[in-house]
């Protein structure tokens, strides 16, 4: 994983996109008499991002990374927590305005098979975006847009009388054009290659990063697979269990973790020569994911992890700079 993204684009003092303390708890009922459980999902995760920058989100499944871009575009309500967008504090807004500020916040959904409709043609899926916050603009100019950004996406023009099912591997291209088809602050990208071929995968991230150069939007990249976000990312969070262990600069997280967790997910990934690439044999996991609804106390991560000591049931462990690190890890003995 040696192809990690450099940074291309200066930083702006105010973010495209603060969180601050997001939570996120469902409760979970059961057949009387027994009492509802409760999950957090996401549990007190802070995160920054800059204009025309790519932060990672990494972790298994089930860690809450979905759950967590859902928040971010507004699909969720936090149960905690606050979240900015351009400065702008959404959690104090409601109706027309929430809609204004949010309507900067796209999202490229994981499966287009699922996300587009079916029944509208291409031009119409993309035009829709335009239809409902640029409608005062006329028709003749908002079809314009849409030509233009899916030519932008590797589309032509002939491609709006089509249905999304005549493009098959390309089906991702059109989500990605309706989310960009009038100017966003930020796009959420959940898993946006995992149900794509790996010929196709490294078309579409490559698309992406050349959108971001042209046009400085930001993106929250959501996926498991490491080579992918190592080949976009400037900067990543790694999740397990609701909760983010170690974030930073992605050359940092990913050549030189400190997070026991982290290690074990980038020595899970694969290498192309591991005699060369890995000088020490790689961490395994050891026993089962523990339960979200009883989550081991301070630590989520001691029940599997070869460092734990007894402070790691006692204390839980700040998402700090520690001794020696650049990144911020969540780890007493990192």
């Amino acid at each position: 994983m040696q192809n990690v993204h450099e940074l291309a684009t200066p930083v702006d003092e105010v973010p495209a996109l603060h969180a601050a303390g997001l939570c996120r708890r469902f409760r979970i009922s059961r057949p009387w008499p027994a009492k509802p459980l409760s999950l957090d999902a996401v549990d007190d995760v802070t995160l920054s991002l800059a204009r025309g920058r790519t932060l990672g989100i990494v972790g298994e499944s089930g860690c809450g990374k979905s759950t967590l871009s859902r928040m971010l575009v507004g699909i969720l309500a936090p149960s905690a927590g606050t979240l900015h967008v351009g400065g702008v504090n959404i959690s104090q807004l409601h109706g027309e305005r929430w809609r204004e500020v949010m309507r900067d916040v796209q999202m490229v959904f994981q499966s287009p098979y699922t996300a587009l409709n079916p029944r509208l043609k291409i031009g119409d899926i993309v035009h829709e975006p335009l239809d409902i916050h640029e409608a005062h603009l006329p028709k003749k100019e908002r079809t314009a847009r849409v030509i233009s950004m899916l030519e932008r996406v590797g589309l032509n023009a002939a491609h709006a009388a089509r249905y999304p099912y005549s493009l098959s591997g390309g089906q991702q291209r059109v989500g990605i054009a309706r989310a960009l088809v009038r100017p966003a602050r930020v796009v959420i990208c959940d898993e946006p290659v995992s149900a794509l071929d790996v010929s196709v995968q490294a078309q579409v991230v490559n698309l992406l990063r050349e959108l971001q150069d042209d046009l400085r939007v930001s993106y929250v990249f959501v996926s498991h697979d490491l080579a992918v976000v190592a080949n976009i990312s400037h900067d990543i969070a790694v999740m397990y269990m609701g909760r983010v262990v170690e974030s930073g600069a992605a050359k940092e997280v990913l050549q030189a973790p400190r997070h026991p967790y982290t290690q074990a997910l980038v020595d899970s990934a694969n290498v192309p020569d591991p005699r060369v690439e890995r000088a020490r044999a790689p961490r395994v996991l050891t026993g089962d994911l523990p339960s979200h609804t009883d989550p081991p106390s301070s630590c989520r991560f001691r029940t599997r992890c070869w460092m734990a000591r007894d402070v790691c049931a006692q204390s839980t462990p700040a998402l700090i700079h520690r001794s020696g690190a650049s990144q911020r890890v969540a780890c007493h003995f990192a």
